[in-house]
């Protein structure tokens, strides 16, 4: 029965996270750019001066329950995680330094994506019974759309996925992590584990702005600092790593030693699909947390959201995969953490290179953990209302404790189905308010932009 059970999850895996997918997300992606006029090329600066010069905002009359910068630290403690290291890694062991020239592109798209989605959800938001404020995919479909049953679906998938990829999945990397760097008992990581996590989540979304609005600062700069630190002693490999990207993407490269080739299909499927994963522009995850903060108008918040892919993919990423390549280990047969980790030990002299990835590993994967309770209890409270939401949050730390102990390798590739799934209700809700989201941007751009 389970044999049975994993062959159908494999064989709709195969078009959830294959080419079908891919095509749906870049697609829309490309239709976003176009009908916005290009939003996160003409606003890039504008997205990050509005970002960064609001770091310190704490205070606001608008509705909400966290401040914008908490909103995208959250969201970012949940994209930025293990497949900013292995993911994109494991893209260029399979798929060829190309790879990484595609993730770029899946990223530039991603930026639309996700502005799209959360100003779209910004829109339809609305506050539970305890004045949290919600919002995602599921509220857009059901008071914009009229479609409450694809509503009910998407909330039930992020509720179900959100076990798999944003928590048992991070707590076994976490426990591996530590075992293998340290030799620390899985039973000890996933009790302590739960503890901390419940000491964050079991305050609500405020106590998680809070948490992550400083660890997520932290963790980005330990990583992309070590890798820009390698960049330097490497610095002549650079520029040719930077060639063999984009010569690779269009004609495949073959390679000595382990790795025994790759072709331009397999670096745009493998680059574009770590990309999307990465950065979840297009599966309505983000937009949940976003929905929580206070801010005079949706397409503001929206902003955030083109910050928010900008560092994920095209800051994180890009280390990862420049390192990688400029270090000169990428086709010597490892790949994912490992081939990450093998990658920062050459770069930096002793052990720094090794607790660099070790510690970022675990930072990124107790991040993901933080900001994915936040969206499986946004999915739940829709379900059956706020007073779910401090059961679901108990469930949420015992579930920790089975990841990081347990090796239900099943469980997981189901929830990865699942998480890959919610994008189709997702880019419905998106596709469903193109002419409310040009209403918007439109308004925003001649009006409240101009008296800031």
């Amino acid at each position: 029965m389970l044999e049975q059970i994993a062959a159908a999850n494999a064989w709709l895996n195969g078009y959830v996270w294959g080419w079908p997918m891919i095509v749906l997300l870049l697609g829309t992606g490309v239709l976003l750019t176009v009908v916005t006029g290009g939003v996160q090329f003409r606003y890039l600066g504008f997205a990050l001066r509005e970002v960064l010069g609001k770091l310190t905002e704490k205070k606001s009359d608008e509705p909400g329950s966290v401040s914008p910068f908490q909103a995208v630290a959250t969201a970012l403690a949940s994209t930025v995680g293990v497949g900013n290291i292995a993911g994109v890694a494991t893209a260029i062991s399979i798929g060829g330094p190309g790879a990484l020239f595609w993730l770029w592109i899946s990223g530039l798209l991603g930026m639309c994506t996700k502005f799209a989605e959360i100003v779209v959800a910004m829109h339809y938001r609305e506050p539970d019974a305890t004045g949290t404020m919600r919002g995602g995919a599921m509220y857009t479909l059901k008071r914009g759309l009229g479609m409450p049953w694809l509503g009910t679906l998407f909330a039930a998938l992020v509720s179900l996925a959100a076990f798999g990829i944003g928590n048992m999945v991070q707590a076994n990397s976490v426990a591996d992590s530590l075992r293998a760097s340290f030799g620390l008992s899985p039973s000890l990581t996933g009790l302590v584990l739960a503890v901390i996590t419940g000491i964050v989540i079991l305050g609500g979304i405020k106590r998680i702005g809070e948490v992550t609005e400083i660890m997520v600062p932290f963790m980005a700069l330990l990583y992309i600092g070590g890798g820009v630190v390698i960049l330097l002693r490497f610095a002549d490999a650079v520029p040719g790593a930077v060639g063999l990207v984009f010569e690779s993407a269009f004609s495949g490269a073959a390679a000595t030693g382990g790795f025994a080739g790759a072709t331009m299909m397999m670096a745009l499927r493998y680059g574009v699909a770590r990309g999307l994963f990465s950065n979840e522009a297009g599966l309505g995850s983000a937009p949940m947390v976003h929905a929580a903060a206070r801010t005079d108008h949706p397409v503001r918040q929206g902003l955030y959201g083109i910050f928010e892919v900008f560092v994920d993919t095209m800051l994180v990423c890009t280390v990862t995969g420049l390192v990688i390549l400029s270090t000169g280990v990428w086709n010597g047969g490892a790949t994912g953490a490992a081939l990450a980790g093998q990658a920062f030990s050459e770069g930096l002299p002793g052990t720094a290179g090794n607790l660099v990835v070790t510690t970022s590993l675990v930072l990124f994967a107790f991040s993901t953990l933080v900001g994915w309770s936040y969206y499986g209890e946004t999915g739940v409270v829709y379900l059956f209302g706020a007073k779910a939401a401090a059961p679901y949050r108990v469930l949420w730390l015992i579930f920790i404790y089975v990841g990081a102990t347990g090796s239900l390798h099943l469980v997981w590739d189901i929830a990865d189905t699942l998480n890959g799934l919610m994008a189709l209700p997702n880019l419905v809700s998106v596709l469903g308010s193109i002419p409310l989201l040009l209403r918007l941007k439109r308004e925003f751009f001649t009006s409240v932009a101009v008296r800031r």
